[in-house]
């Protein structure tokens, strides 16, 4: 045998004995271990995070017991409710000066607004004013609100005389230059059975002596308003307070989350914003038809929140959140789901959840019949945020919110 096959020998012999055979089985049996061990952290991991929300499943009570309703489906955005941005054309005053200007009303060149501090103030030119504050302080927190009152409505009566909605301390008459303020219906009173919890809009005859508001829950406080919207409790009601006789009437009931309210100019109805529905009702507060009620305005594309009259002689809806058309509305998936709602709830708190639901500002004009003549937009409230109601004065619309720092200012010739 010469050296080049001796050579060659040992290099054929090399791989077979020190790399191909030996490890290659030992990698086999000690991946094989290494796998199963992983597996099982892996089923433990995932036992130890899901039995704290099993826990959460099966013992924790939903706070909320949400009832099964119908919505039809959403009307396209198209025509007069076709998406725009003309919204964004107004402009913020008084931002960070003035927390949740919810109404606004004005007398002459002076405006008049209740803030999320539970005062009631004036605002000329540039300045703010208070004119009184109906409960008392602290104020500022959750647990504080029902102390330190949280005014809604707010209207102008005869004489300069304002009306405030307050929604846990009652109606009242409030004289503006003087800050006397009289209480009318104390909040929190059992009417027909049933506890004012959640005074909301107010309206007002000319004479003053009739005073229509709605009670948006018997069950649920204003700081509590999402649990009403999911749950979808219908225990709202419209009511009827005498300024003579100081009698107070339940005039309708039954509602889901009754809102704004607007008395008609023959003041015989009035209109009142559904808000869980997406539509508007009338009312029939006097005359023949007393104690009926009919639909004004039925399948809106959004919430409606206050209505107010404009100068063509329709009414100004306020819309915070809308259900777009195409598009995915969650209230409306979840109007047939009620054990996903209160899984949310268990979940999750007002505060975390408002956070989620997607912002979208609407303004409509609406006229007898309920047609839609004019709308305006701001996608995801960039300028004009949570808004609540529309104050037409001069030419311009005053946006005012639930929730942001701010009125908005829209000039009508500008759109």
């Amino acid at each position: 045998m010469n050296e080049t096959e001796g050579l060659r020998l040992r290099r054929v012999q090399r791989p077979q004995v020190i790399t191909d055979e030996l490890p290659e089985h030992r990698n086999k049996g000690s991946g094989t271990y290494s796998g199963k061990v992983f597996q099982l952290t892996l089923l433990s991991l995932g036992g130890f995070l899901l039995l704290p929300l099993l826990v959460i499943i099966l013992i924790i009570e939903s706070p909320i017991h949400p009832e099964v309703f119908s919505l039809k489906e959403p009307p396209l955005m198209k025509g007069c409710w076709e998406p725009n941005l003309k919204l964004r054309e107004a402009e913020r005053l008084f931002e960070d000066q003035i927390a949740g200007p919810e109404s606004i009303v004005n007398i002459a060149e002076v405006f008049y607004a209740g803030t999320a501090d539970g005062k009631i103030v004036k605002l000329i030119g540039r300045r703010i004013h208070t004119v009184t504050r109906l409960g008392k302080l602290p104020c500022g927190s959750r647990e504080e609100e029902s102390s330190c009152g949280r005014p809604l409505g707010i209207r102008v009566g005869p004489n300069g005389t304002l009306f405030v909605a307050d929604a846990y301390l009652g109606l009242f008459r409030v004289n503006p230059t003087t800050g006397e303020a009289t209480q009318l219906v104390s909040g929190g009173q059992v009417v027909a059975g049933r506890k004012l919890s959640f005074i909301n809009d107010v309206a007002v005859t000319q004479d003053g002596k009739k005073i229509y508001f709605t009670d948006s829950s018997s069950r649920w406080q204003r700081r509590d308003y999402m649990h009403l919207i999911m749950e979808a409790t219908a225990d709202g009601r419209v009511l009827e307070y005498d300024t003579e006789s100081r009698e107070l009437t339940v005039l309708m009931e039954n509602l889901r989350f009754p809102n704004g309210i607007q008395l008609l100019p023959d003041e015989e109805s009035v209109l009142v914003a559904e808000t869980t529905m997406a539509r508007i009702r009338r009312v029939h507060v006097a005359g023949l038809n007393k104690g009926g009620m009919d639909t004004f305005i039925d399948n809106l594309p959004g919430f409606p929140d206050n209505i107010r009259p404009s100068s063509t002689g329709g009414y100004w809806v306020a819309m915070s959140s809308v259900r777009p058309n195409p598009g995915f509305s969650m209230l409306d998936f979840l109007s047939q789901r009620p054990w996903i709602k209160k899984f949310i709830f268990k979940l999750f708190s007002q505060e975390v959840l408002m956070k989620f639901v997607p912002r979208y500002s609407l303004v409509a004009e609406l006229h007898d019949g309920g047609i839609c003549t004019r709308s305006f937009h701001d996608p995801n409230g960039l300028v004009a945020a949570y808004i609540s109601e529309v104050h037409e004065h001069e030419g311009s619309l005053y946006l005012g919110s639930f929730r942001s720092p701010y009125i908005a200012k829209l000039d009508l010739s500008k759109v």
